[in-house]
């Protein structure tokens, strides 16, 4: 019988065919393409805020600055009495590590004073926006919100306490008359439309956190009194900080000392600065 012939070329061809069917298998050789758009690295995220926790809203002012905003502490007589007025009482908070806050309410012969404090300590979850840029937007959009008057110079205000305090407040240079100028009809009305002051309208602050704004407004709480709501808000890093005061005096006696509110209000904001920075 005769044997088929062995032809070398197709041996060689065929070797040549499976080594092109195996060679995309090989080792670490192989790289996936990446996606569109996809430098094959992960952008570094945001700096995070510089504060991870808060203080506790009603151990954050002291007794003395209690004293001062709540001159009817220091007329209770009952000392179990008087150390609940200093406790406060907390603000109804869902998540303590991002928000807290605390209240207080004290009577006195000549008012009622109220003080409520409240911490924000804001996070961003957009990994290319930091806490800080987010906290702030949000502050931006508190002062807003307040509709500050727009200043009508640029002179800076005499060396008054709340102005040395601020350090470059931005102020108004219209003169003005006495800033217990009622307001009728039981409006609502800002110091800087109701006779106050150019250096105690409502107005940005400086040297107080890394941006602060002062707002002070009357209303008629009755048809014999006038309440006085003295708010500073400020930022420091990635928390806001909001201190309001407010005063209604318990007889027709006029409407309560702006500049003497404010100066209070002020003081407390600038300790709480001092207490994150401390």
């Amino acid at each position: 019988m005769q044997r088929k012939a062995y032809v070398p070329g197709t041996a060689v061809l065929l070797a040549a065919l499976l080594a092109g069917c195996t060679g995309g298998s090989g080792g670490g050789d192989t790289t996936t393409d990446p996606k569109p758009g996809d430098a094959g690295a992960t952008a570094p995220a945001a700096q995070p805020g510089k504060y991870r926790t808060l203080p506790e809203a009603c151990a954050a002012v002291s007794h003395d600055s209690l004293d001062s905003l709540l001159p009817g502490i220091k007329q209770i007589t009952d000392q179990a009495q008087r150390d609940t007025a200093y406790e406060g009482e907390a603000t109804l908070t869902y998540d303590t590590d991002r928000r807290v806050g605390c209240g207080w309410k004290v009577e006195s012969t000549d008012a009622t004073d109220h003080l409520n404090v409240d911490f924000e300590r804001v996070v961003s979850y957009d990994n290319a926006v930091s806490d800080d840029a987010r906290a702030q937007d949000i502050y931006t959009a508190k002062e807003a919100a307040a509709d500050l008057p727009q200043p009508v110079g640029s002179a800076t205000a005499s060396a008054t306490p709340s102005a040395t305090a601020s350090g470059g407040d931005t102020e108004s240079s219209t003169p003005s008359a006495s800033a217990s100028t009622p307001v009728s009809g039981g409006a609502t009305a800002s110091a800087g439309t109701s006779g106050t002051p150019a250096d105690l309208q409502p107005r940005e602050l400086g040297s107080t956190g890394d941006e602060a704004f002062l707002d002070d407004k009357l209303n008629s709480a009755s048809s014999t009194t006038q309440q006085r709501t003295v708010t500073v808000v400020f930022r420091t890093s990635n928390v806001i900080v909001t201190v309001e005061y407010a005063e209604q005096p318990t007889a027709s006696t006029g409407a309560p000392d702006s500049k003497e509110m404010q100066d209070k209000a002020r003081n407390l904001a600038q300790k709480l600065v001092d207490r994150f920075n401390g």
